[in-house]
């Protein structure tokens, strides 16, 4: 695998009006790493996903795929969310479509894969996170936490070399966010990039290889899990996490 960044976040920044969301945000993912984005509600850990995936156009800095920058006006937006997929907090999934359906139509529509091919790659998805027998189904059959695994085999069938995860366990029932987090360790098991906004520390302490504090739109700490974990530089790291950490 080589070594060579897939995301570049260079100097990103991000204003809804006169309110700054995010300031002069700067990192790297490479193939292979899990990174996760933590921090409390509002220090613009989702913008910076939906920047990264181009529902939110930054105000300034670049963002480079494969070292070109994808935030001009002629780039193919869904041609690159095909390659950096997403994965929201509540599921977006299509209520009037069965389950195998809402994981083949991106890849019919997007892929220009015939139905059969789509048809099979997503059954070979949802067979991963434990979701075939529920292919007829329609969204509002299903508990949340199977619903977000189906967001998650949808996101795979379109086979990305990135999956964004906007805190996918944060609009689930306390009981079913296992199911979820069994299915992302997985992913990050096999070797899937992933770029994780999540308030489950122990996801980001135990499976990322990178984590990013953010406080106020910006970028405060960041590095290895274990190191920012048990020993925290910034004030501000360390009063969040003492709130988390308990042994």
């Amino acid at each position: 695998m080589s070594s060579e960044a897939i995301l570049e976040i260079r100097h990103l920044s991000k204003a809804f009006g006169s309110h700054q969301v995010l300031k002069d945000i700067d990192f790297t993912v490479r193939p292979g790493d899990v990174t996760s984005i933590i921090g409390a509600s509002g220090s613009g850990k989702s913008t910076l996903l939906r920047c990264v995936n181009l529902l939110e156009t930054p105000t300034g800095g670049d963002i480079l795929f494969h070292g070109e920058s994808i935030t001009g006006r002629q780039v193919d937006a869904s041609g690159y969310r095909a390659k950096v997929g997403m994965v929201f907090q509540s599921f977006n999934l299509f209520n009037n479509m069965t389950v195998l359906d809402n994981c083949m139509i991106g890849q019919i529509k997007v892929l220009k894969k015939g139905k059969d091919e789509a048809k099979q790659n997503a059954m070979k998805y949802l067979e991963r996170v434990g979701m075939a027998p529920y292919i007829n189904a329609k969204p509002r059959q299903l508990s949340g936490g199977q619903k977000q695994r189906v967001a998650i085999a949808r996101a795979l069938a379109m086979e990305p070399e990135v999956l964004l995860f906007d805190e996918p366990t944060s609009a689930l029932d306390p009981e079913m966010v296992g199911e979820v987090l069994e299915v992302m360790r997985g992913l990050a098991d096999e070797g899937m990039t992933m770029l994780v906004v999540t308030h489950e520390m122990a996801f980001a302490r135990d499976v990322s290889n990178y984590v990013v504090f953010m406080s106020e739109g910006v970028i405060c700490e960041e590095g290895d899990p274990k190191e920012v974990f048990a020993n925290p530089k910034e004030q501000r790291t360390k009063e969040f996490l003492s709130r988390f950490v308990k042994g």
